[in-house]
């Protein structure tokens, strides 16, 4: 019985052509910046989000922490989504290696956060106030089921966190994912923000690896940063090499992600204990909701049992997310088995 894992994006596995380079992969000395494939990397990562400059960092966790060292003081205050991933998965580190404060405003179901509430939470200066000095969006949104952030919507809030001096810095983990499923380039959606980090090993299939964009000032302080968190990796060129095949080849596929977590969210809402709104889905992620009468841990567990592994996100709520090392034909014969272990669990209950 094949094994269909809809844990997460980062499973994927390397690409023949990403080994190929790892192995081929010009290498020197990425401290002294003499690492032909980094460079490489970096200035095409650069290009592709129409900034001045990149850095490569070990995730997207690193490269959220980096941006938040490099842009604020301790004792300043930014202002994230109740449902970052920055607040919820990232171990509390901005707060506490950099300092700062976490104010948190509603993420609305798709993501965004009401520009008026945000302009509600930015601190007035005051002698008892911390600064606000950061603002932190997320395309596309994890907890909020990839949902995508619309390059109107970005310069929007944009516009509005730098009318009082606030920089803004989106986190792109899953950048692409937006730009695929709006059908414009990554760049647009990020031209209104000051940083960017998008991520290499998630659906983009490369082993590990995020870049982290903006000025040449802000990447200059952003790689001080890195080698003070010991990001100092020498011949990092072999991680390098596999993110270029990424970039290179494995954006346009993403489509196929988004096809197949559509067509399991089709599926999913035919099962009448699941509720699922296929429409919400705009790329890989789908977070669909079990009934009361079943324990999500022992669906969860029981699941994996048959061959379907899926997360939890909490209470009643389950994730599963698509990509490269699953294909149209898995999506349903995971549907028959969920279906089965649901109907199993049911009568159960009963």
């Amino acid at each position: 019985m094949k094994t269909i894992d809809l844990r997460s994006d980062t499973i994927t596995l390397p690409t023949e052509d990403m080994r190929r380079a790892i192995y081929e992969a010009e290498l020197g000395d990425d401290v002294y910046q003499e690492d032909p494939t980094i460079n490489r990397l970096e200035e095409q990562s650069a290009r592709i989000m129409g900034k001045e400059a990149a850095l490569l960092t070990v995730s997207g966790a690193m490269s959220n922490l980096i941006a938040v060292l490099a842009q604020t003081r301790p004792g300043d205050e930014i202002v994230v989504g109740d449902q970052a991933h920055m607040l919820w998965y990232e171990v509390g580190s901005a707060s506490a290696l950099g300092g700062v404060v976490i104010r948190t405003v509603p993420n609305e179901e798709d993501g965004r956060l009401d520009l008026r509430t945000v302009e509600q939470t930015i601190r007035a200066e005051d002698i008892h106030f911390p600064r606000t000095t950061l603002l932190g969006l997320e395309n596309t949104h994890n907890r909020c089921g990839g949902t995508v952030l619309t390059p109107e919507y970005t310069t929007a809030a944009a516009e509005l966190a730098h009318q009082h001096g606030i920089r803004v810095h989106l986190d792109g983990a899953r950048i692409f994912n937006a730009a695929v499923a709006l059908g414009v380039p990554a760049s647009e959606l990020a031209a209104p923000v000051d940083s960017v980090c998008f991520c290499l090993s998630k659906s983009l299939s490369a082993p590990v690896g995020s870049l982290l964009c903006g000025t040449c000032d802000f990447v200059a302080s952003a790689r001080k940063w890195r080698k003070m968190l010991g990001g100092g990796m020498r011949q990092a060129g072999i991680i390098a090499a596999a993110g270029i095949v990424a970039l290179d080849d494995m954006i346009e596929r993403l489509a196929e992600d988004h096809a197949n977590a559509r067509l399991l969210a089709q599926g999913l809402a035919r099962i009448p204990a699941i509720t699922v709104n296929p429409d919400r889905v705009r790329t890989n992620i789908v977070i669909f909701d079990l009934p009361a009468s079943i324990s999500t841990s022992e669906f969860i567990q029981r699941l994996g049992r048959q061959g379907v592994k899926v997360g939890s996100r909490g209470g009643q709520r389950v994730r599963a997310v698509t990509h490269r090392m699953v294909e149209a034909g898995d999506i349903q014969e995971a549907l028959k088995r969920i279906e089965l272990v649901v109907r199993e669990m049911e009568a159960a209950a009963r």
